[in-house]
């Protein structure tokens, strides 16, 4: 869903916040910090990061408060999850860098076991010293999201098993299928006129109908032949065609499912394009995490990718998906800018 279609989770104390944590990431925290941003009585955005250590020259506590300053947002609620000794410097760190960028901190609290502690509040009724117990399965803000289709995975490691590549007979046929398309590719390089040395015109040709096809099938919710995600694949190294599919990927449901499947089943040397593609997607959808960890995989196959290294900046700066009004205007390498919407030719 895209920002706007989510549905509203009404937060009214720290049990209530803990439970929603999970569905505005993806998936349930664990050792790790966690910053609720508000604007009046709406969250406008959550950051979360491995718990930092204080000692890394890089600052990961202020540069987590600079990304959630960036949100247009007034308050805050830092969220650790772990033990007391790791998580309470952490929480102080992020605390201090919130001040320093201008941002209040409405709570502080640890999450550990079950219980969360609060480090503002000492009034023992509210936050008992041992802790206060807490039950996300039986909060009212977890079944509004199962009710509005929201899903939190268990953890980190299931969100990077959504982007996984496919193994066994399923890798084996997707390689045999790659072959065909780059022999495929090959025949229709050698038909290209004089005039058009580099084939240009049929490969963007080639991959307009290709992009269209598969989002036809995926529309009728008919999976992609191993053919079509090959030769798709294939066509997504010319910097045309990907440019041609970046400029037709928004937010939407369909958009991310095509483009996880093909980065799912694609060769290795292939992915570079769809992981960009299913980040670009999930980034305007509002899921920062499944844009990281499908950047994670294109970057750790294609260090040097543009599409990629400009979406990884685009995200570890905090960049909202909200500064982009409507599609990007490709053509020259590196450049988000503001173009008019228009209909999509499908």
């Amino acid at each position: 869903m895209s920002p706007p279609d989510r549905p509203r989770l009404a937060v009214r104390s720290p049990a209530d916040l803990i439970a929603a944590v999970p569905y505005l990431l993806g998936f349930h925290p664990t050792h790790s910090v966690v910053v609720v941003a508000m604007r009046g009585r709406q969250i406008t955005f959550a950051a979360r990061a491995d718990l930092p250590d204080l000692t890394d020259p890089r600052d990961p506590a202020g540069h987590l408060a600079g990304v959630v300053a960036r949100q247009d947002a007034e308050i805050a609620t830092v969220l650790g999850y772990g033990p007391a000794h790791l998580v309470t410097p952490a929480v102080d760190a992020v605390r201090a860098a919130l001040g320093t960028a201008g941002l209040a901190v409405l709570d502080a609290l640890r999450v550990t076991d079950g219980r969360y502690w609060s480090y503002l509040c000492v009034e023992p009724e509210c936050c008992p010293p041992d802790g206060k117990p807490y039950d996300v399965a039986a909060s009212e803000v977890s079944a509004a999201a199962v009710f509005a289709g929201q899903v939190a995975l268990p953890d980190r490691a299931a969100l990077v098993a959504q982007v996984a590549p496919v193994t066994g007979p399923a890798r084996s046929a997707v390689r045999e299928a790659t072959a065909r398309a780059e022999r495929r590719l090959a025949a229709l390089l050698d038909q290209v006129p004089a005039a058009d040395p580099g084939g240009e015109r049929p490969i963007c040709s080639a991959g307009a109908a290709a992009l269209r096809a598969a989002r036809r099938r995926h529309r009728r919710a008919q999976v992609l032949t191993d053919d079509e995600v090959a030769w798709l694949s294939v066509l997504l190294t010319r910097e045309p065609v990907r440019d041609h599919a970046w400029a037709r990927t928004d937010g939407r449901d369909a958009d991310i499912a095509l483009w996880t499947d093909v980065l799912r089943r694609a060769e290795p040397e292939l992915i570079a394009a769809p992981a960009a593609l299913l980040a670009f997607a999930a980034w305007r959808a509002g899921q920062g995490a499944l844009a990281a960890v499908a950047l994670e995989r294109a970057l750790a196959e294609h260090p040097g990718h543009s599409l990629a290294l400009l979406l990884d900046d685009l995200l570890r700066r905090g960049v909202p998906p909200g500064e982009l009004d409507g599609w990007p205007a490709v053509g020259r390498p590196g450049v988000l800018r503001r173009r008019r919407r228009r209909r999509d030719p499908r």
